[in-house]
């Protein structure tokens, strides 16, 4: 991540840093980047998460219990805390989590804080939530939250850190805006009790300031195979269906710019893409199909066996022929889809993969869509880009007929061109059904994967390093993916916990000075 320098400031030597509500290391990853040493105290009740805490930071004294089991003062001993940051169970105040009521246990868990300020008095206290912790409020007694009440118990609550002398301020920040790539919107309260102003980081990225929000494309693996729909062996459900097809129609027949990567596809049906087109400076190297090595693309398979060189092609140039036996080019269209619903019974589609990846959560909501083009022979022959007709494609990754059907089954033929015909006339955009232009060029969809992302893409989007060992062993085998993608989706980013802690140290520092 590219940002401005950081003055490193740290507590006092002897002075705690304490995490509760750890889980897999969000926090603690922002805030050991801020003060430039370990953590020292880590808190949560799960022993997966505490699996992962441990491996990445070893240095750390861990607590796998109940946050209420945890004796603040038999903690800490005689030391001092300069920093408690707290994440409590955000679920019961969540957009996104139901109708089912939560425990008052859950529920009341941010009580914890006042708890530690009584008896350790931290001088800085972060908390992280969802925006709707603001309405924490008495429940009904059946048990949902009682919206006439609603904020209530959260006003109790700051009056309860005010009157153990705490200043308090909090506010939404994005955490797209300090260099993660997910719009992830947390509230965040800061409370301190010395003699230094609270300080909010200033945001780093985003319209008007220094670096672009990171896109969605930065934290894919397109190594990794996106499988074709047509090929399950149980079919989608029909609302992921409209999905994909939506998805299709507005991020890659509809848009001028549909975001394009090179793909090598294999011998097991599956697509496995090999960097952007927009991104001539990476290299990257596979065993078959296409290597691209910047900023030109070599085709192989060509006789470099026998002692020739590979072919080279301008990258700014429309593919060659692509043939029945192996497709040695192919390009594809990727956007993300998002297969949870959205209000008023409305579904939603997902976004571009230039737009920064929406809110990860606890359970695998995001995945890729990809739409496998190739350059089709638009003249007085069948529209098939193998030369022969329609019917008699039979290769795996030639499935014409079979997209169109999809995209027919959700939008009609009105807005498309019968394959077997000469395609009408082409605009810039190229807009019918399964035909897309690339450099000018005509292509058709031949194939439609789709894979749900995975954990160590998601924990990319929330921010964490890359070698942040994410799969630790956990009752003698590596931590489920279904573990993984929980840990990924209750974390905190660690740009954001950073900035804010380093903000807050060298106003502390200033005030010392």
């Amino acid at each position: 991540m590219s940002r401005p320098p950081v003055v490193r400031a740290s507590f006092d030597a002897t002075d705690l840093v304490i995490d509760n509500f750890a889980g897999g290391g969000g926090a603690s990853t922002g805030i050991e980047a801020a003060i430039g040493r370990p953590v020292d105290i880590a808190i949560n009740h799960s022993p997966q998460a505490i699996a992962m805490h441990r491996v990445n930071h070893p240095e750390t004294r861990h607590f796998c219990e109940n946050i209420w089991e945890v004796d603040p003062r038999e903690a800490c001993g005689s030391r001092s805390v300069g920093l408690a940051w707290f994440s409590p169970d955000c679920t019961h105040f969540s957009r996104a989590k139901g109708t089912k009521p939560r425990s008052k246990d859950i529920r009341g868990l941010a009580w914890v804080v006042i708890r530690w300020a009584k008896t350790v008095a931290p001088r800085l206290i972060v908390l992280e939530n969802v925006e709707e912790f603001q309405t924490w409020g008495p429940l009904r007694k059946d048990g949902q939250p009682d919206r006439r009440r609603a904020g209530e118990t959260f006003r109790a609550w700051l009056a309860e850190l005010d009157a153990l002398g705490y200043t308090i301020e909090y506010r939404s920040l994005v955490a797209a805006d300090y260099g993660t790539p997910t719009t992830r919107r947390r509230l965040f309260l800061i409370a301190r009790r010395d003699e230094a102003t609270i300080a909010w980081p200033e945001p780093t990225h985003g319209k008007h300031r220094p670096h672009h929000w990171r896109p969605a494309a930065d934290i894919i693996d397109w190594a990794l195979p996106c499988p074709s729909i047509f090929d399950r062996t149980r079919p989608l459900a029909e609302a992921t269906q409209r999905r994909i097809a939506a998805g299709i129609r507005r991020y890659v027949l509809e848009t001028a710019h549909p975001f394009l990567i090179r793909t090598d596809m294999q011998s097991d049906g599956h697509l496995r893409g090999l960097g952007s087109l927009d991104d001539p400076l990476r290299t990257i190297t596979s065993s078959g199909g296409h290597a691209l090595v910047a900023p030109t693309m070599i085709q192989t398979g060509y006789g470099e066996r026998r002692g020739q060189r590979p072919r080279s092609l301008d990258l700014h140039e429309p593919l060659g022929t692509v043939v029945a036996g192996g497709a040695k080019h192919a390009l594809v269209a990727a956007f993300i889809a998002k297969h949870y619903g959205g209000p008023n019974g409305h579904f939603v589609v997902g976004h571009p993969m230039s737009a920064t990846l929406g809110t990860v959560t606890a359970k695998d909501h995001h995945a890729l869509g990809a739409a496998l083009i190739v350059k089709q022979n638009f003249g007085s022959k069948p529209c098939t880009g193998m030369d022969e007709p329609l019917h008699t494609v039979t290769t795996q990754h030639n499935r014409f007929a079979q997209v169109t059907a999809f995209l027919t089954k959700f939008y009609g033929t009105s807005i498309g061109a019968d394959l077997q015909l000469p395609l009408p006339t082409v605009t810039a955009i190229g807009r019918h059904l399964g035909r897309v232009m690339v450099h000018g060029e005509p292509y058709a969809i031949a194939d439609i994967g789709m894979r749900m992302l995975q954990p160590h893409e998601l924990f990319a989007a929330q921010g964490f390093p890359r070698d942040y060992e994410i799969a630790p062993e956990f009752n003698g085998k590596p931590l489920t993916k279904t573990a993984q993608i929980a840990l990924a989706g209750n974390s905190v980013c660690p740009q954001v916990a950073e900035a804010i802690v380093a903000a807050n140290l060298r106003e502390r520092d200033e005030a010392a000075a």
